[in-house]
């Protein structure tokens, strides 16, 4: 069986723990999703299995990906992941559920795309202090020295600098799946998850 599932972020929320402790969690719809293909080691050099979520037009996917997924039977979706396996694949075509891939208090790896902010400063965009916000500093959010003048005459790869914050790619590991809800295709997981709400994620058993 694969070893995650694609699904989207509903939002956060908390639950109280037995001993009344607030414990901040995250809702994910996961799934269900299709099987669209199975990646072997004599075709392909590894094994891996390829799911598909989200229903959407034809239209709005090309005709190869309209192809490839109607191979199988499967209807037109948006998304296309791959993902380990653990144990026996699936079968072509088939669908897999919450209830397949994961239970109560297993730890989690979850991938999602960080919200993005735009250009920023120094001052959000790596927690710089900036300078004396009085007396006349005429300093207060500059990044300040970038490095040696006439040699080496060039800023060094790397340096702190201001540019375009978050929208990229980020996973946070070992959250705890603290409870599913079958019916409604929700987990709920310890902690926080990377992007807005409805945003796309994976989720992995770890």
């Amino acid at each position: 069986m694969t070893k995650g599932l694609i699904g989207k972020k509903i939002g956060m929320s908390h639950i109280y723990s037995e001993n009344g402790d607030v414990i901040p969690v995250t809702v994910l719809e996961v799934g269900p999703c299709s099987v669209s293909q199975i990646k072997v080691p004599e075709k392909d050099g590894y094994y891996a299995v390829q799911l598909a979520y989200g229903d959407v037009k034809e239209t709005r996917i090309s005709k190869p990906e309209k192809m490839h997924l109607a191979k199988n039977g499967i209807s037109p979706k948006k998304y296309l992941k791959e993902f380990k396996l653990d144990g026996e694949p699936p079968a072509l075509g088939a669908t897999v559920s919450i209830s397949d891939v994961f239970k109560e208090l297993d730890d989690v790896k979850v991938t999602g795309i960080t919200k993005g902010k735009g250009f920023q400063g120094v001052v959000k965009r790596h927690g710089h202090h900036g300078g004396p916000a009085t007396h006349g500093s005429r300093f207060h959010n500059h990044p300040g020295s970038m490095g040696a003048g006439t040699t080496p005459a060039r800023i060094f790869k790397g340096v702190k600098l201001p540019g375009r914050t978050g929208g990229q790619k980020q996973s946070v590991k070992k959250l705890k799946i603290l409870k599913i809800i079958q019916d409604k295709n929700l987990l709920i997981v310890s902690g926080s998850v990377p992007g807005n709400n409805m945003g796309i994620i994976t989720i992995e058993k770890v």
